[in-house]
């Protein structure tokens, strides 16, 4: 039996599934999120979610792992609901998944809130995630990229995972093809030699979020990025590393504000992965990236001191990180 450090008794620790699906919306709303139903339903069926039961009904709260090796995964949508905050149930959710993890590196984006317990579990912070929002302002079409971007089809999917793979240096396929259901939009970049790049659009509330991001250039990712905001009506939401030097400033000058920060921590062996290089945003931030996933830093600009982060987030999951 599980026990909060008040002594109130929950039910062990349990495997989610889809049936929980209403539940684990209701935490999001409970702490402020988005309901991110379509993200909850994807992540229910492909990856390992776990979750407390409440006393009182529904899910005292929440965490997801989801796999890309077996010494590579990500851990996201770590949520506690706001009557059983501070209580220990997020370290037990934690701890709980970092034993099914095993030997395999755990990587998050955690907040400020949520870092000092990341912390004294063995994560350590490898780089920093700014979300930028706001109305982008098309202007034309960025010079410099490789080729022209167009909808991805289905024959498309092969070259998708084979770019991602070498990209992220494991294989997020099982995750990745369900991305033209999940997404509004999925674009490619195509060349001489064939697709080199690829970007999905998809909703969460009111907002775009444009993620994941794979391009073999800071041209091709800005390229890709415009012909998909091109598309989009209302607010846009990119996440992006502050140190890279080929998006943040861009994204400021096309009308995207900083809102909120997070730092990218990984539990477990650092080594570098594929070309991180050619990732530009994740999925979304309930899935991380790898842990050496940062390129050359650039000089600080305005773009690295981002509003504080709304309260009630302890862990903003990229779904696939990357």
């Amino acid at each position: 039996m599980l026990a909060d450090r008040n002594g109130v008794p929950f039910t062990p620790i349990r495997r989610l599934g889809p049936d929980d699906h209403r539940h684990c919306v209701a935490l999001s709303v409970d702490r402020g999120w988005s309901p991110e139903e379509a993200k909850w339903s994807l992540l229910l069926q492909e990856a390992e979610a776990f979750g407390v039961d409440a006393p009182d009904g529904g899910l005292a709260g929440a965490v997801v792992l989801a796999r890309y090796a077996p010494d590579l995964a990500s851990a996201g949508m770590m949520l506690v609901a706001g009557r059983y905050a501070r209580r220990g149930l997020g370290k037990a959710l934690m701890t709980h998944l970092l034993a099914r993890a095993g030997s395999a590196t755990v990587t998050l984006f955690a907040t400020d809130a949520g870092r000092p317990l990341y912390a004294k579990l063995g994560f350590r912070t490898v780089r920093r995630s700014v979300a930028f929002t706001g109305g982008f302002r098309l202007t034309a079409a960025p010079s410099g990229g490789r080729g022209g971007s167009r909808p991805a089809t289905g024959a498309d999917m092969a070259a998708i995972l084979d770019v991602d793979k070498a990209a992220f240096g494991a294989d997020r396929g099982y995750l990745l093809r369900r991305l033209p259901a999940f997404a509004e939009r999925l674009r490619v970049l195509q060349a001489a030699q064939g697709v080199t790049g690829f970007a999905a659009a998809w909703r969460s509330g009111a907002v775009t979020v444009i993620g994941p991001v794979v391009a073999a250039s800071g041209a091709d990712a800005r390229r890709l990025i415009t012909d998909l905001a091109a598309d989009v009506r209302g607010p846009l939401r990119l996440d992006l590393d502050p140190d890279r030097p080929e998006l943040p400033e861009w994204a400021l000058n096309r009308g995207l504000e900083p809102v909120s920060k997070t730092a990218v921590m990984a539990y477990g062996d650092s080594r570098q992965r594929g070309d991180p290089s050619r990732l530009f945003a994740p999925i979304s931030v309930a899935l991380a990236l790898p842990p050496e996933s940062a390129a050359p830093q650039a000089s600080r600009t305005a773009a690295t001191g981002p509003a504080e982060p709304r309260a009630g987030y302890w862990l903003t999951v990229t779904w696939f990180a990357g």
